[in-house]
């Protein structure tokens, strides 16, 4: 999945924020600017953290209140995990989610094949307007650190 230019990024979310009403708080653009610049999915508490250098009167509240509103009106996913801080992200294209159960990193994953299938549901539902798959396992590197070292041959065991 490819992202789009900062810059451009930031010019659509400005332009977003013009068409819905929003005023661009000093807040709201620094907030925006750093989940559209991470590569990974930060929770409220992580992106507090990082603005508070160029920010030092942000408040944690104010970082929530603000990521509440962005997700309200689309302009940021709230992922959905199964451990119980929400994290963030730019929400750019639909996509489906990787998460590692020991480290809890998640990774993005594009899967056409799910996007276009015809989806179960009851005929008095109405209608889906998304529809996202959460994967849970263990990564590469957690899987590595679990698999145990291979013994030694028989000659080169200490005695």
């Amino acid at each position: 999945m490819e992202k789009l230019p900062l810059a451009e990024q930031m010019a659509q979310f400005e332009q977003r924020c013009r068409a819905l009403a929003l005023r661009m708080t000093p807040q709201r653009l620094e907030i925006f600017r750093l989940l559209a610049g991470e590569a990974g999915h930060p929770t409220a508490e992580q992106l507090h953290q990082r603005l508070l250098a160029q920010m030092p009167t942000l408040s944690l509240d104010t970082v929530y209140r603000t990521l509440a509103t962005l997700v309200t009106h689309g302009l940021v996913r709230r992922v959905v995990t199964a451990e119980s801080q929400a994290r963030f992200e730019v929400a750019l294209s639909e996509h489906h989610h990787l998460i590692c159960r020991r480290c809890h990193k998640i990774v993005d994953c594009c899967w056409p094949q799910l996007d276009s299938a015809a989806l179960p549901l009851p005929a008095d539902w109405g209608r889906l307007d998304c529809c996202t798959l959460t994967g849970y396992g263990l990564c590469r590197a957690c899987q590595q650190a679990e698999t145990p070292a291979v013994a030694p041959p028989e000659a080169l065991k200490p005695p």
